[in-house]
């Protein structure tokens, strides 16, 4: 990796020489716009609207649109001249609770690597965060713009937050959030069962770019000039359901058998989730073919012809009258 920057920290009256390293890097598969006839590069002229010449990076300036075809002029003096009193240091403003930072603010990640004889210093600050179970909130000037950041302990190291300011956050305003909607007690019930059916630990790396994976196979099959292989169709997503309980209901019954576990009431009276299997059950079996369903009832008669022996037996037993009719029975059976 390559230091993008050079300063320290300021923690009271204490100063720590560090190096900052970007934390992350961006995975996309980048393209260069080309001819589609020929692969030559697209190339683009950086020219003046006014006087049409081709202007080189050195004539650039900054301009600020003021409206009615008005333009400030901003040069690198007017920059150099703001007052930008962390230029070369992280100032630590004040140590808050991690979970009072909300997300919505983190920016960019930086690894911070303690310079020279800065690596004890460093040391106390990683522990004494670490201790605290808190982060600093602290103010840094990187390419020429104060920015408000957080300082956390990462796997031993110092990691640097860059954060958005409160005003860079937009308010989100849409019509539902004024609309009267109510979620019944069963509905909302159910969506927690699902939450919890479906709830496991969270590891990074059991997920992939599935997309960016078969991107660079199409690449790699073009390069090697062998034939690309479609990839698998993925599965339909299913419709959207009418019945908000309904799909509840199935959701944590399907995430219940993919972790092998017995779907809930297995006996005694139907829940809910059984009621609404059954009642998928019986749609299903309306639906079938009428010649399969009197293949069906044709064994149900036979088994009752065989029933129908003992159950005149029995009514024997119950009733005496029924003896006297034996020799008749005895009689037919000698003619």
């Amino acid at each position: 990796m390559r230091a993008i920057w050079k300063g320290a920290v300021s923690f009271g009256l204490v100063s720590i020489g560090v190096k900052l390293y970007s934390a992350t890097e961006e995975k996309d598969i980048r393209f260069h716009q080309v001819h589609r006839k020929d692969g030559g590069r697209i190339r683009y002229k950086r020219t003046c609207q006014v006087c049409g010449e081709e202007v080189t990076y050195d004539d650039i300036a900054k301009g600020y649109d003021i409206g009615g075809g008005e333009m400030v002029i901003l040069t690198d003096e007017d920059f150099a001249e703001l007052p930008l009193s962390t230029s070369h240091a992280i100032d630590v403003l004040e140590f808050v609770p991690a979970d009072q930072v909300d997300p919505i603010l983190y920016n960019k990640a930086y690894f911070l690597e303690p310079e020279g004889t800065a690596t004890k210093p460093y040391v106390l600050l990683r522990d004494a965060l670490t201790d605290s179970e808190r982060v600093a909130i602290v103010k840094v000037a990187l390419r020429q713009r104060e920015q408000l950041a957080t300082l956390r302990v990462r796997e031993g190291v110092l990691l640097l937050n860059t954060m958005l300011w409160p005003d860079e956050i937009r308010k989100p305003d849409f019509g539902f959030l004024d609309e009267d909607l109510k979620v019944r007690p069963p509905e909302l019930a159910m969506a927690s069962s699902l939450i919890d059916s479906m709830a496991g630990e969270f590891e990074p790396d059991a997920f992939t770019d599935d997309y960016r994976a078969a991107l660079q196979e199409v690449i790699d099959a073009k390069v090697e000039g062998r034939e690309v292989v479609q990839p698998e169709e993925v599965e339909e997503a299913p419709a959207a359901a009418v019945d908000l309980m309904a799909a509840l209901k199935a959701s944590v019954e399907r995430a219940r058998a993919a972790r092998g576990e017995a779907p809930a009431g297995g006996g005694g009276e139907p829940t809910p989730i059984s009621a609404a299997r059954s009642a998928q059950k019986k749609a299903a079996e309306k639906k079938a073919p009428a010649r399969k369903t009197a293949e069906k009832k044709a064994p149900a008669k036979k088994t009752a012809a065989k029933k129908a022996t003992p159950k005149k037996a029995d009514e024997g037993e119950k009733k005496p009258a029924a003896k006297k009719a034996a020799p008749k029975k005895t009689a037919r059976k000698t003619a």
